[in-house]
């Protein structure tokens, strides 16, 4: 494992380092930008099953839909033909 001693930057430190300690700023800039914005999304999909949520719906079988549909359809039977199995395994059903 290398110390601080150790790692090497990618520039020489003096004038010529300048663009890339804008550059770095500048990426860890956009992260920022980014993490916040995610954020924020993440806060609209909760807002999102607060509301369902409020007007009867299943949160929790809302979500399981969103997972399924992201799954490509042979993964999604390939997943319910393992829960029946284990399910018929444990006597459940």
């Amino acid at each position: 494992m290398k110390t601080a001693q150790q790692v090497s930057l990618p520039v020489e430190i003096g004038e010529s380092r300048r663009p890339a300690d804008d550059r770095l700023r500048l990426l860890i800039e956009r992260i920022e930008r980014l993490e916040e914005e995610k954020k924020g999304l993440s806060d609209d999909i909760r807002d999102i099953y607060n509301e369902a949520k409020a007007v009867g719906y299943d949160a929790k079988t809302m979500r399981q839909i969103v997972r399924l549909r992201k799954m490509r359809p042979d993964d999604r039977r390939e997943m319910d033909m393992i829960l029946d199995t284990y399910k018929s395994a444990l006597g459940i059903d």
